[in-house]
């Protein structure tokens, strides 16, 4: 486990950290969604298929252990929705376009759980914060390693413990769902991801300026693009309070902006952009073996070629402060058994008002109130926090999508919001 910083927060519910070498990447989820989705939309199915097995050609893939649960089944037809599991490495490669620092082992410093539903209406992203403190089950590593269950350990440390295997069978145990897909992404695929895209409109509420991730950003809207884009997703230091927990809801402003460019912003007009997307994603990936087949990811780019930035939710797993160490944090049961039975049952749900997280704002409102919101607390239960449901026993009623509690926080697509900056 990483060395704990000596300063203790100064609000309450907040984990915070020391000033540590540079360790974590913010990572571009969605990589292989984005890329494959956006050749197919423009390009049809066959040259879809030419495009996505000419970029997975030099892919490494690994073996999560369940393939055989998916094994002859399409993945834009498996009951419940499709399950797979994006996760940004602190790894890098020699030559690689980025200088981190120094790196101990080998983190998961961004895991994003993407759910797409069985309609293919809604895409739910739900990031895991790194500081989470958890029970780790036994799992195989990707060499056949067995690796025995152990208690209290932090979030980030699954990669390095068994790969990606592990990270995943760590993800099943906390949510229960089953996660038969994987992908691994390293630095240089968000710089060519975002430099393949001509840039991210990104909102800033007031200054981001972080020595260790290398951001300087006044307030205002910057396009960031290449090494920017990934200071940006990359800096704690520099937004809301300093956390993780900040940082992940800044991701998702630019997360939200990206999705909207690739489907509305004129990106999918473009066949040489579209390829470069999905090259730039796939060129930079280990993928499950379940998912490393072309024809998989075409199948699942078609599942996609209809949605919309209003049905694709992100969603931070819900934590509150630990109560052994106020540097982290550790699951909120009640939220989390909400958010876990909706995701299970494949329902379709929108967020709570004044569900911004601590590192983001709506756009227009970014210099008024509090930039920090309370401190997440035991809410209602899923059934509880249903908004237009059908009264029991009334088979006319029409059902409306589930509202999670407003603790529970994100923001869709559609969204516009701004990173909130240094509050500090």
């Amino acid at each position: 486990m990483p060395d704990r910083p000596t300063t203790a927060s100064s609000l309450r519910g907040v984990a915070r950290h020391g000033r540590l070498r540079r360790r974590g990447p913010g990572r571009m989820l969605l990589a292989v969604v984005a890329g494959a989705t956006a050749v197919v939309l423009v390009s049809g199915v066959s040259v879809a298929a030419i495009a996505v097995r000419t970029a997975t050609s030099g892919v490494q893939t690994v073996s999560l252990g369940n393939e055989s649960e998916v094994q002859g089944v399409d993945i834009s037809a498996i009951e419940g929705g499709a399950n797979i599991l994006l996760v940004g490495s602190d790894e890098r490669d020699q030559g690689s376009q980025v200088d981190t620092g120094q790196v101990e082992g080998v983190r998961n410093d961004v895991t994003i759980l993407a759910h797409l539903s069985a309609d293919h209406t809604q895409l739910t992203a739900v990031s895991f914060p790194r500081d989470l403190m958890i029970d780790a089950p036994e799992c195989v590593g990707d060499d056949g390693q067995v690796f025995p269950a152990e208690s209290y350990v932090q979030f980030n440390t699954t990669l390095g413990r068994g790969g990606l295997s592990c990270t995943v069978k760590t993800v099943e145990t906390l949510t229960g769902l089953a996660i038969p897909y994987a992908g691994k992404i390293t630095f240089d695929g968000v710089i060519e991801m975002s430099n393949a895209i001509g840039g991210v409109d990104v909102c800033v509420a007031s200054p981001i300026r972080d020595t260790d991730s290398g951001i300087d950003l006044s307030a205002g809207t910057h396009t960031l693009q290449g090494g920017e884009a990934l200071a940006f997703l990359r800096t704690r230091h520099g937004v809301g309070d300093g956390s993780d927990i900040a940082r992940i809801s800044s991701q998702q402003v630019f997360l939200s902006s990206m999705m909207r460019k690739i489907i509305s912003g004129g990106t999918l007009g473009d066949v040489t952009t579209l390829y470069k997307l999905a090259s730039a994603a796939l060129g930079n990936m280990t993928l499950s073996s379940s998912l490393g087949s072309p024809d998989t990811l075409v199948r699942l780019a078609l599942a996609l070629k209809d949605i919309q930035p209003s049905g694709i939710v992100f969603v931070q797993y819900p934590v509150v402060a630990d109560p052994r160490d106020s540097n982290r944090v550790v699951e909120s049961p009640t939220d989390a058994a909400a958010l876990n039975a909706a995701l299970n049952a494949d329902e379709k749900f929108t967020l709570g008002d004044d569900s911004a997280g601590r590192g983001s704002v709506t756009d227009g409102s970014a210099t008024t109130g509090s930039t920090t919101p309370a401190t997440p607390a035991e809410t209602t239960t899923p059934s509880d926090a249903t908004s237009g449901s059908a009264a029991p026993g009334d088979p006319t009623a029409t059902t409306g999508p589930t509202t999670l509690p407003s603790t529970i926080t994100g923001q869709s697509a559609a969204e516009a919001t701004c990173s909130v900056g240094s509050s500090r």
